[in-house]
């Protein structure tokens, strides 16, 4: 359909859109296809794109953008105008799924939409007043009164039904998008594609494992639906690479390796020193308490339980003698055993370039994100999207180890922004939900004024307050959080994130309740994200948005 077309190619700003754009990248190269690729941060940049690009393009694609809102109503598109959506954004408008002809949606068989059933929520116009006038004046007058009674009845019936299914519909809608929450990763999708046309390559096969990891690093996906993926991708990895040993000397210099492993939850550890990991991971730092001098305390005992030695721990991990490091993860279990951290396993995949060169998917998350939402300005605003994207080629090393750099600023800005907040009392409890506001000249502000960092930090945080916290109530609340995001400008950016939980679905309310709480008290804010829990606000609004969110949610 595509090939002699040329396309546009939306992509959002995040990981697993980024790894899904690589796999489509090359499959266009497989078959020649021309595209131009226009990287999108929210819902006015999509609508600025499209308008740009309308009358040269028919065809578009949108990557992790556009499934959750009205497209045809937002864009206002052509009749022979075509979208192709992959989108994790869940759930996906019912418009977009009814509408067969100018939006075809990408998503995997298997994935469970729960999509209300097409007669309960539209009608067809025919259904509407058939007032019948069609009365014959030859008939006895008593005969006419009692037809028209008759009419009247049924008419007054079909209002009533009608009143009765709106009603109805209204409340499937209600339940049906009061939830926001992800399906599978666009990168799982689109090798999906690649894997039916059987153009699967090595390197789309780790893309798709860095776009589901990137859905478990940002939190967006439950535990189960993690290891079914993993699952998933493991069997494709065991072909590949059946498949590679058939075809290559596997120890070639440019030779590229997937494994799948169990490794720790610890944050870049292999190109850091594993006591920087320990105290930035957020694993360990909330579980520990590291914030306090009691965490402290025993981050020196599970050190010494393990049996290594100090010097060896604060040394760069490439550096650290091989004899600790061949039984490292074992040891490292064990005592996290003892210390009540039983889930510092994980299952992952690493990647092996040549000889000396490892990586864990996570890395590869980390650094991609950093150099995203970099904050130390250098060119336009594309630039830091296309660095992200270049990092994620095998042969750009140099800038992957540059995002690894940004990777440890970042994860060491988010711990040290944890600690001050739980320390100086910063989360407050509102009733319905906790919030904590970082203030203009708080260190690294900037950088959560980032939609993906301010909703790692914000994860971060609530797994360690619910781990500080004595009250019980408070434990089972969501947060919300806030940041200045322009200080000229006056606003602030605000991300709701769901209750800290050991069976969380994921599912998050806030997007709909900031649009209600918006409205209620007009406040002036921009839902430009496309994730629907982020907003942006006008300072002066913030205290009337926030008593509207409170007694919305009471």
């Amino acid at each position: 359909l595509l090939l002699l077309q040329r396309v546009l190619l939306l992509v959002a700003s995040d990981v697993d859109a980024l790894c899904a754009c690589k796999i489509l990248q090359a499959l266009f190269q497989c078959d020649h296809v021309q595209y131009t690729l226009v990287p999108v941060a929210g819902w006015q940049e999509l609508e600025t794109a499209f308008l740009e690009h309308k009358d040269q393009f028919k065809y578009f694609v949108l990557i992790n953008c556009g499934a959750n809102v009205d497209l045809l109503e937002i864009l206002q598109p052509e009749e022979d105008t075509l979208f192709f959506v992959c989108d994790s954004h869940r759930p996906i408008n019912v418009v977009n799924v009814y509408n067969d002809t100018q939006i075809k949606l990408l998503v995997k068989q298997d994935d469970d939409l729960a999509v209300p059933a097409y007669d309960d929520i539209f009608r067809d116009e025919e259904d509407e007043e058939e007032d019948s006038e069609n009365e014959s004046d030859g008939s006895e007058p008593l005969e006419k009164r009692r037809r028209f009674e008759e009419e009247v009845i049924e008419r007054t019936m079909k209002r009533r039904q009608r009143r009765e299914w709106e009603a109805r519909r209204r409340e499937i809608l209600f339940d049906y998008e009061q939830y926001e929450y992800h399906g599978t990763s666009s990168a799982m999708v689109m090798f999906d594609l690649a894997w039916i046309m059987s153009k699967d390559l090595n390197d789309m096969l780790w893309w798709a494992i860095v776009g589901l990891t990137d859905q478990w690093v940002q939190d967006k996906i439950t535990q189960m639906k993690y290891v079914t993926d993993i699952g998933i991708l493991q069997r494709h990895v065991s072909r590949h690479n059946h498949r590679n040993e058939d075809e290559e000397n596997s120890l070639s210099i440019d030779c590229m390796r997937i494994a799948f492993e169990y490794d720790l939850r610890l944050a870049l550890y292999q190109h850091w020193s594993l006591y920087e990991s320990l105290c930035n991971s957020c694993y360990t730092s909330s579980s520990l308490k590291l914030w306090s001098v009691q965490g402290q305390k025993r981050l020196q005992e599970f050190l010494a339980d393990m049996g290594l030695p100090l010097k060896q721990v604060k040394q760069k991990f490439n550096s650290m003698d091989m004899s600790l490091k061949e039984n490292l993860r074992e040891m490292i279990e064990e005592s996290a055993n003892k210390f009540g951290m039983k889930d510092l396993r994980v299952q992952t995949f690493s990647i092996h370039f040549g000889f000396k060169n490892k990586f864990s998917a996570s890395d590869i998350v980390y650094a991609t994100t950093s150099l995203m939402e970099n904050i130390e300005k250098e060119g336009p605003e594309t630039t830091n999207f296309i660095k992200a994207l270049d990092s994620l080629s095998r042969g750009n090393l140099d800038k992957l180890h540059q995002g690894l750099d940004l990777a440890k600023k970042q994860l060491r800005a988010i711990q040290q922004t944890v600690a001050s907040c739980i320390c100086t009392n910063l989360v407050i409890s509102q009733g319905p939900f906790l919030y904590c506001s970082l203030m203009e000249g708080t260190p690294d502000v900037k950088l959560f004024s980032k939609p993906v960092s301010l909703c790692l930090l914000s994860k971060y945080l609530l797994k360690s307050f619910v781990c500080s916290t004595k009250n019980k109530r408070c434990k089972l609340l969501p947060l919300v959080m806030a940041a200045p995001m322009d200080v000229e400008q006056g606003t602030v950016i605000m991300v709701g994130i769901p209750p800290e939980t050991e069976s969380s679905d994921k599912k998050n309310f806030f997007g709909r309740a900031f649009e209600k709480a918006a409205e209620s008290t007009n406040s002036r804010t921009l839902h430009n994200h496309f994730e629907m829990s982020i907003i942006e606000l006008k300072t002066e609004d913030r205290s009337k948005f926030l008593d509207a969110l409170i007694s919305l949610l009471s």
